[in-house]
């Protein structure tokens, strides 16, 4: 069964969801020297839970990625993007994304309103839900959010490397009890 969260229909049936970390996907892109090539790689989930309410708009979302999971496909690019001049990864080793709010767009299309912690920096982030598909006890939920990097502060390389990546993810969840 195929639900889209949207005021016109179904949302998931309240409950805890555990994140299946090897089921899910933090996917990105950006582009690079002066916006000339495209970037493309992957972060791992860490962890992570869907709490989806009652009231759909009280539903949350806590995540962790692992910052040295970073994967462009590049080695010598993803050792320098997790070292201190970037991601800093040791002494930043987790990125996480807290939601304790779920709103509507002006296309009617659920946002989850959060927080996302970049090298101790915090700041707001809204991930738009394209897809949600409840399939048993399974639930998958596709996304999409941009971020800038200048604003948790990785500001390295101004004009050689992306301002902004798209994030599109792809979560698989199993209901908890």
């Amino acid at each position: 069964m195929v639900l889209a969260v949207r005021k016109d229909q179904t949302v998931p049936e309240s409950g805890t969801y555990e994140i299946d970390a090897a089921a899910s996907t933090v996917s990105f892109r950006t582009r690079t020297v002066f916006g000339l090539f495209p970037v493309r790689g992957s972060f791992g989930i860490s962890r992570g839970r869907i709490t989806v309410a009652d009231a759909v708009e009280e539903s949350s979302v806590d995540v962790t990625v692992g910052t040295d999971s970073f994967d462009s496909g590049l080695e010598r690019r993803d050792r320098h993007v997790t070292s201190a001049d970037y991601l800093d990864a040791a002494e930043h080793p987790e990125i996480g994304f807290r939601s304790r709010r779920v709103s509507e767009s002006a296309t009617e299309t659920a946002v989850l309103q959060g927080e996302l912690t970049v090298r101790g920096v915090t700041r707001p982030v809204a991930v738009s839900i394209g897809r949600v598909a409840l399939n048993g006890r399974r639930l998958t939920v596709e996304g999409t959010a941009t971020i800038d990097r200048y604003a948790f502060g990785v500001t390295t390389a101004k004009g050689m490397t992306g301002r902004r990546l798209k994030i599109q993810l792809s979560v698989e969840a199993v209901v908890v009890g």
